[in-house]
């Protein structure tokens, strides 16, 4: 059903006038009535009746004004549920105890009237282009390896936080009296990160930094979760692991874990953001505005892998 043609019988059936109803659409008398009469036509009744002095409702033209009414108000909310600004910015993070989780909720703070819905279920970079690409969400966190010449059309990615890696162990283990250690301390030790996923950024990371530096990288054994990892670090003296520095952890108190800064240089991953020019969502543009206006690179000397894009000055739109 033509939703103009029933604005329009809406529009006559208040004022009473094609031509008042023609004004209060900007449309011309003679488009009034041809959408009314096609209306007609559709329905296969007369909604009006015409006399001098206007236009007069039909029996049947009263029995469809209520439920013409609620067309138009079922219209006016389906644009609504869809229209930039009135739904949540759907945003991808990898998992919910990671640094750009915690830029999210931090830039929710900042902007408490804005409404968000984190994506955690896209398994890799890839995954996230191609749905920033095709609208399914609005943003995504990634560290991206493929150059930005490569990037889908209108897809631009900007890497906006550096985030150092820290080594994780038990009290039992040889470093674990060390507030900081350099890359080349690590060579020879066990560092396990379980489940390591070929094709991934974050495999693709920790390759590229166990080459760099000679490190022995175990990806030994399924990933199970965050909470048997520290259990077996907290009791295994020779393993330990690597975290990001803003990674959210808790653990028991009887495992005594040590987080020990790794410097000079300090390996970071290189957190960016991913989103389509296209894409008109206010909140996105207050969200690239709010990274923008943050510390996201580090001053100190720092190691990245060769294929992490320079770091941009700002992320903003303007």
């Amino acid at each position: 059903m033509d939703t103009d043609a029933v604005r329009t019988f809406v529009a006559v059936a208040d004022t009473g006038q094609f031509s008042h109803a023609a004004d209060d659409l900007s449309i011309t008398q003679q488009a009034a009535s041809k959408r009314v009469a096609a209306l007609e036509k559709d329905l296969g009744v007369r909604l009006f009746t015409r006399t001098a002095r206007g236009a007069r409702l039909t029996v049947d033209g009263q029995a469809f004004l209520p439920r013409a009414r609620e067309l138009l108000q079922a219209e006016q909310r389906a644009a609504a549920a869809v229209r930039p600004g009135r739904r949540p910015l759907r945003v991808d993070v990898i998992g919910r105890r990671l640094a750009p989780a915690g830029l999210l909720s931090a830039f929710r703070r900042t902007h408490p009237g804005t409404e968000l819905t984190v994506v955690t279920h896209l398994p890799a970079a890839d995954a996230a282009i191609e749905a920033v690409r095709s609208g399914t969400i609005d943003a995504a966190f990634r560290a991206v390896i493929r150059p930005a010449r490569q990037l889908p059309a209108g897809v631009q990615a900007v890497r906006v936080l550096d985030e150092p890696v820290q080594l994780l162990t038990g009290p039992g283990h040889r470093l674990a009296a060390a507030r900081v250690v350099t890359p080349d301390q690590l060579a020879g030790h066990r560092i396990w990160i379980p489940g390591l996923v070929a094709g991934t950024e974050w495999t693709a990371f920790y390759e590229e930094l166990a080459a760099a530096f000679g490190l022995t990288i175990d990806a030994a054994d399924p990933d199970f979760g965050t909470e048997p990892l520290l259990d077996t670090v907290a009791s295994v003296p020779a393993l330990a692991t690597l975290v990001g520095e803003q990674t959210h952890l808790i653990w028991p108190a009887h495992y005594d874990l040590r987080r020990i800064a790794v410097r000079d240089p300090a390996p970071v991953y290189p957190h960016a953001l991913i989103w389509h020019t296209d894409n008109p969502h206010p909140a996105l543009t207050m969200l690239r505005d709010y990274l923008g206006s943050q510390p996201g690179h580090s001053s100190a000397v720092t190691w990245t892998p060769g294929w992490a894009q320079p770091p941009a000055d700002r992320v903003s739109s303007r």
